[in-house]
């Protein structure tokens, strides 16, 4: 078939990948504007841009997609993963088969921008990747493939995106045959079952020390390769990269209790958290692990020392 596809970050990346190395034929490839990066002003491409760049593909960036900017392209399908902008009713019928959405969810379950931010943070023990047939809605079309995959205890959001991609790559290819067959009936959505995953707001990435050693955990990892959760040590905002809960200890809610090779216990509602990667706003702000801070790499970090929500003036 002849494909357009329509996707902005790596994760979709991915998907992009499974398609060119299979028999159908993308003939173009639709995309999120650059935007500024994190340092400076310049404009980065995106990792879907870079993929097309690289083998030559066609590549569109409209400010907002729109029928007309495709009207020229014959295509069978669009494959939508991750694109991030909902598409007006005559754009999704412009392909023969219509359009198809890679959601990140077990749909209907977590409809919406962030799927498995909200997954980890509900303590969700399983998700899963779902193909749906577009239509004008949110993540509202009819099921036509799904897959599901487990969430680990200790899975963060960059894990289980991989593990989502892994199972939802080939369940796509594998898709495309059956449309092409006509080998699909699609199943609608139950909307009584439906949960809404918001976009991550990055103040939701601030600690709060007195809620459970779970809780934390799930935020911490929900958070994790973005935006990173977050602390503060007096007027120093820190960045916790990893941790696990300690059942069982115990202290005063963010309290520093240990500092140990195996990283900093700290107090929390319920039992304590052992922070195993951290990030201080030091030098080139490099992670360090509890070695790093056992070997004198900072001393900001000591027993009887406190995080906290807010920033503390020292003086």
């Amino acid at each position: 078939m002849n494909v357009i596809f329509a996707g902005t970050p790596a994760f979709a990346a991915g998907f992009l990948d499974a398609l060119i190395a299979s028999e159908h034929e993308v003939r173009a490839v639709v995309t999120r504007s650059d935007r500024p990066g994190k340092r400076g002003k310049a404009l980065v491409p995106g990792p879907v841009k870079l993929r097309a760049q690289r083998v030559g593909l066609k590549v569109l960036q409209p400010d907002r997609l729109a029928a007309d900017d495709i009207k020229t392209i014959a295509c069978d399908l669009m494959v939508v993963v991750a694109y991030g902008q909902i598409l007006k009713q005559d754009l999704l019928d412009y392909p023969r088969l219509g359009c198809i959405n890679v959601h990140a969810s077990a749909l209907p379950r977590w409809r919406g921008a962030a799927p498995v931010q909200r997954a980890i943070l509900a303590g969700d023990r399983a998700t899963g990747v779902t193909l749906i047939q577009m239509d004008a809605g949110l993540d509202t079309g009819d099921i036509l493939a799904r897959a599901p995959v487990p969430i680990g205890p200790k899975d963060s959001s960059g894990d289980l995106f991989r593990k989502l991609g892994q199972a939802g790559q080939p369940l796509l290819i594998q898709t495309l045959h059956q449309l092409a067959a006509g080998k699909i009936t699609p199943e609608p959505q139950k909307d009584d079952d439906a949960v809404y995953a918001r976009k991550i707001d990055k103040r939701e990435a601030l600690l709060d020390w007195s809620a459970g050693a779970a809780q934390i955990d799930r935020a911490v990892r929900a958070f994790h390769p973005e935006p990173v959760a977050y602390t503060w040590l007096g007027d120093k905002r820190v960045r916790i990269h990893e941790g696990e809960p300690v059942p069982g200890a115990g202290g005063g809610a963010g309290l520093i209790l240990e500092v140990s090779r195996a990283g900093l216990l700290v107090g929390c509602g319920d039992s304590a958290y052992r922070v195993k990667r951290i990030q201080l706003p030091l030098g080139k702000g490099s992670v360090l692990n509890g070695a790093d801070l056992v070997n004198g790499r900072t001393r900001l970090l000591s027993v009887g020392q406190g995080f906290s929500a807010s920033p503390v003036d020292p003086h």
